[in-house]
Parts: C-alpha cells; structure tokens; sequence
C-alpha cells in the first residue's frame, strides 16, 4: 500500500500530488492542511475549534455564528467541502483507485498522477460531465461526530503555536465581517 500526498485547488483541480512517499512531508513555512477535527491542531495542521458548532447543517437557517471560533468554524467545513467533493470526483471516475492492490507497487505509483491528470483535464477543458455536476451542487455535511472518536491530546509546543496562528486567523475573520 502506498501513501499519496494530494492538494487540490478550490476549482476542484489537483495542484500537486507526490505518490510514493513514506512518513510525513511537511507543509511550507506559513501554509497549513486544512484537517477535520480528527487530527489535532499542530505545526501545519489547521484543524477546527473543538467543543465549538462546526459542521455545515449547524449554520443553515438563521443559526448565525456568535464568536470568532465559530466563524472561523464556520468557514473550515466549506473550504474543506471543495476538498472532499474533488476527491469524490476522483475516486467516483475511476474505480481502479479501490483495486490497486493487485497491480506492481511501481505501476500503482503511476496510476495516481495519471488519473489525476485525466481529472483535470476533464474540469479544465469544461466537457459536460455528469460526475462534476453531480459533486458541483452538491455539499459533503457529515453527521457524525469526530470529536468522539479523537479524543483532546494534551498541547505540544507545536499545538499551542498552530492554537496562536487559528486564533489570529479567527480574528481577522471577525474583524473583517
């Protein structure tokens, strides 16, 4: 089984890929992964407030966010949709990505940045495509609840600082609304 690093754009475009890696890769000094509450909030991990109304269906109707973690949560899962949309489209098109197993590792490798590359020559070249407008209209709201799942770890260094850079982030949000 092979690790894939993937980032995506937020017109649903892989920007980079790096198959073939092991352990973790670190993102550039002031850029973050944007993360589910499943991870924790650390050096290049943005993850969302905890214990804070995060997901999608909390903010429908006249549920408006009262405090700064709650706007910057509120905004965390609609970035993070585009992500999970354009994944969707990948995986949905090509369902080779769920028998890789049976392939050499060396062609498996390949098989990733390929069908990347179809992908988004597809979104580029604006064909009609089904699977596009399907995941287009449509949002990822996951109901079930990771903070149950990933219990607090207690802060690291690295945590408390990526704490400092969400909450300044947070303010920024506020102050310009």
């Amino acid at each position: 089984m092979q690790n894939v690093l993937a980032v995506c754009s937020f017109d649903m475009l892989f920007t980079y890929v790096m198959a073939r890696w092991e352990g973790t890769c670190p993102p550039p000094p002031r850029k973050y992964y944007l993360v589910d509450a499943g991870y924790t909030n650390k050096r290049g991990f943005l993850a969302p407030y905890r214990n804070v109304r995060y997901w999608l269906g909390n903010y429908r109707g006249r549920a408006t966010p009262q405090n700064k973690e709650e706007v910057f949560n509120q905004l965390h899962p609609s970035l993070r949709n585009v992500i999970e949309r354009t994944f969707g489209v990948w995986k949905a098109r090509f369902p080779i990505l769920k028998r890789m197993a049976s392939y050499p590792f060396d062609v498996q490798v390949r098989i990733v940045p390929a069908t990347m590359a179809i992908h988004n020559f597809i979104r580029k070249k604006k064909l009609h495509d089904s699977l596009f407008e399907q995941f287009q209209s449509t949002t990822v709201d996951e109901d079930r609840s990771t903070e149950q799942l990933f219990p607090q770890v207690r802060p690291e260094n690295d945590q408390i600082e990526m704490n400092r850079v969400r909450d300044e982030i947070a303010s920024q949000l506020v102050s310009r609304r």
